[in-house]
């Protein structure tokens, strides 16, 4: 299903549900009571920003852009049909230094579900759009004003490998229902499709599939325990990497089995944590042969009275960020925020990630966009970090200035040439560090509150 085609989907799923929640007329009093939810309840929040830019060092050091960007979150108030909205996007300009081929940038997230009794029903959908890979804050374009240091302003982590002057469009939508048997036992399954597309042709675009899923004991108060089974299918469609006269590869494959454990140590600290073994295997058996790995992650947060703070650890496999035939990823991730008095705000957030190719050859792009898979004598792999730290204060009851600094790096042990091409080849991979100091003022409107 094409993008824009899931999104709305997901768009016409949550209005008929929000107009469901309108009662029927023929209920009676009781019925009314029970179902009688507004078809608009909730808090809207929104946010505006002007932010003025300035990059240091790598391919676009000198480069100064100026950015109108904002963000929204809504919740409505059901129980029954619980929806959620967030979104961040802008668009900025560059004038001075190198430019790139556009400046837009938009992430949406919608959640839908539905609960009945010991029955849920949860649709997702999450979309963006970004001329790089998305990086701190939600839209993932660094220095725009957007806050940081929260868990919900994290970004996707499937592009674990950095690019800059990449237009990417990012869709992933998520079906699941969820059982429950008594008090301590749950099942959940769910599906997921994904699809990555590079605009401008400069990456592999890949088809993702996943499925899972588990069951759920709770042990007491505290602690809890699950059992998943997860499969995930990549494609690569279109262009497909070729070696000349060899076998293409359609598609990659995993499977895992994985034993998770979660515990509430108090109503402000949670930990979580999972492993179990991962089969990988492929359409192309002469390229990549069928081997075991593992998967694993693990997370904790916090929120006490200085602030909030979350981190958390992932390992497994990917479909290869568009620059790798399926890779194994290492993603690293804190941060911490915190209001200072009144008037007063600070966010700090930082990832490592580390993308290993599951065969010793690199995805290449000649200058023609013909792609070719190149035989190394080592596994590509890249290592990338980045991070961000922002303060702000209260100019008056809606306005408020803002600083922020982000530095984003990435290394490859790889440095190849494609042979018997004359004009070689490039790619938009980062290499090497950027630093971005970012100033500006935000206006944020009093949170909206509805119940019609």
């Amino acid at each position: 299903m094409k993008p824009s085609l899931t999104l709305m989907a997901v768009l016409l799923l949550a209005t008929a549900a929000m107009r469901a929640q309108v009662p029927p007329a023929a209920v009676g009093p009781a019925d009314s009571a029970r179902f009688a939810v507004p078809p608009i309840s909730g808090s809207l929040h929104t946010d505006l920003h002007y932010a003025e830019t300035s990059q240091i060092g790598g391919v676009q050091g000198g480069q100064q852009q100026s950015f109108v960007s904002g963000d929204a979150n809504y919740t409505n108030l059901s129980k029954r049909l619980p929806f959620s909205m967030q979104y961040g996007g802008g668009y900025g300009w560059g004038w001075s230094g190198q430019t790139g081929p556009g400046y837009l940038f938009q992430h949406l997230l919608l959640s839908q579900s539905i609960v009945w009794r010991t029955w849920s029903l949860t649709a997702s959908d999450n979309v963006s759009y970004s001329f790089q890979t998305p990086t701190t804050g939600f839209s993932g374009v660094p220095g725009t004003g957007e806050p940081i240091g929260s868990s919900s302003s994290t970004t996707p982590t499937d592009q674990t490998i950095l690019t800059v002057n990449t237009r990417t469009l990012d869709n992933f939508t998520t079906v699941g229902t969820g059982r429950r048997f008594g008090r301590s036992t749950s099942l959940n399954i769910s599906g997921s499709a994904g699809q990555m597309r590079f605009i401008d042709g400069n990456g592999q675009d890949t088809d993702t599939l996943t499925a899972d899923a588990s069951v759920s004991r709770r042990l007491n108060a505290h602690n809890s325990v699950s059992a998943v089974y997860a499969f995930s299918r990549f494609s690569y469609g279109g262009a497909a990497a070729t070696k000349a006269g060899a076998l293409q590869i359609s598609y990659g494959q995993t499977q895992s089995a994985q034993l998770a454990f979660s515990r509430q140590w108090n109503p402000k600290i949670n930990t979580s944590a999972s492993i179990g073994p991962q089969w990988i295997s492929s359409s192309g058996s002469t390229v990549q042969t069928s081997s075991i790995s593992y998967t694993a992650s693990a997370s904790a947060t916090d929120s006490f009275k200085i602030g909030t703070a979350g981190i958390s650890y992932n390992h497994g496999v990917n479909g290869g960020s568009g620059y790798m035939l399926g890779a194994k990823s290492d993603t690293v991730g804190a941060n911490f925020g915190r209001g200072i008095g009144k008037n007063l705000t600070f966010g700090v957030t930082g990832t490592y990630m580390r993308t290993s190719a599951l065969i010793a050859e690199e995805l290449v792009y000649n200058a023609q966009g013909v792609l070719y898979l190149v035989p190394l004598n080592v596994t590509p792999s890249t290592n990338a970090r980045y991070g961000g730290v922002q303060a702000g204060r209260k100019l008056g009851r809606y306005w408020s200035a803002f600083a922020n600094y982000t530095v984003i790096d990435q290394s490859s042990n790889t440095k190849v040439a494609v042979p018997n091409t004359p004009l070689g080849f490039t790619t938009n991979i980062l290499s090497g560090m950027t630093q971005v100091v970012g100033f500006g003022i935000s206006y944020s409107p009093r949170e909206k509150r509805f119940r019609w």
